[in-house]
C-alpha cells in the first residue's frame, strides 16, 4: 500500500506539474489567481498543523470513513487527497510556472520523484518504527512543519501581490 500509494501521488503531482498551466489557459486562471488560493489552502492546512487539528482541507470526514471500511486504502485515502492534495497540487503548478527553462523543470520532476520516495520511506518506517516516537515529539514536528507551511503559504501572497504589482519587490531576510 506504501509504495502503491507514493507511486500514485508523484505521478499525479508530475501530471499536473505539466498540464497545470495549459488547464489554466484554457479555464481562464491567471497564475497570481492561483497563487492566491493555493496560499489559502496551504494557510489552512498550516493552521490545522499549528492546533494540531486534523485538516479538512486534506481529506473530509466522509473520505476517512470510506477508507477505514477498505482494506487496500493506498489511492484514497493515502494517495488522493493526503499525498497529492489541493496543497501540494497547487505547489508543483506554482513552481512549475515559475520554471522558465528546461533545467528547472527537470529539478522539479526529480524533486517530486525524491519525495515521492521519501514518502514510501516514510510509510515503510512509520509502520515499523511508530511504536519508538513518543506522540508529543510528533505533536510538536507537525507544528513546527505547521508554521513553516503557513510561512510558505504567506511567500505565496506576497509574490502574487508583486506579480500584480500591488506590492513592491524586496529581497527575502539576509540576502
Amino acid at each position: 500500500m506504501a509504495r502503491m500509494a507514493s507511486v500514485v501521488a508523484g505521478f499525479l503531482l508530475l501530471v499536473f506539474a505539466v498540464v497545470g498551466n495549459a488547464l489554466f489557459r484554457f479555464l481562464g486562471i491567471t497564475i497570481p489567481a492561483f497563487q492566491m488560493a493555493g496560499s489559502v489552502v496551504l494557510l489552512l492546512v498550516a493552521l490545522d498543523m499549528v492546533r494540531a487539528q486534523r485538516s479538512r482541507v486534506r481529506h473530509t470526514d466522509e473520505e476517512e470513513a470510506e477508507g477505514m471500511a477498505k482494506e487496500d486504502v493506498a489511492i484514497t485515502p493515502l494517495a488522493v487527497p493526503m499525498l497529492a492534495g489541493p496543497g501540494a497540487i497547487s505547489t508543483v503548478i506554482l513552481l512549475h510556472a515559475k520554471a522558465d527553462d528546461w533545467p528547472k523543470r527537470v529539478v522539479l520532476g526529480l524533486a517530486i520523484v525524491a519525495v515521492s520516495v521519501a514518502s514510501y520511506g516514510t510509510f515503510v518506517l512509520a509502520s515499523r518504527g511508530s511504536r519508538w516516537l513518543a506522540p508529543i515529539a510528533m505533536r510538536v514536528v507537525e507544528r513546527i512543519m505547521g508554521l513553516l507551511l503557513a510561512a510558505i503559504a504567506f511567500q505565496f501572497l506576497i509574490n502574487a501581490l508583486v506579480e500584480l504589482g500591488i506590492v513592491a519587490k524586496r529581497s527575502p531576510a539576509g540576502v
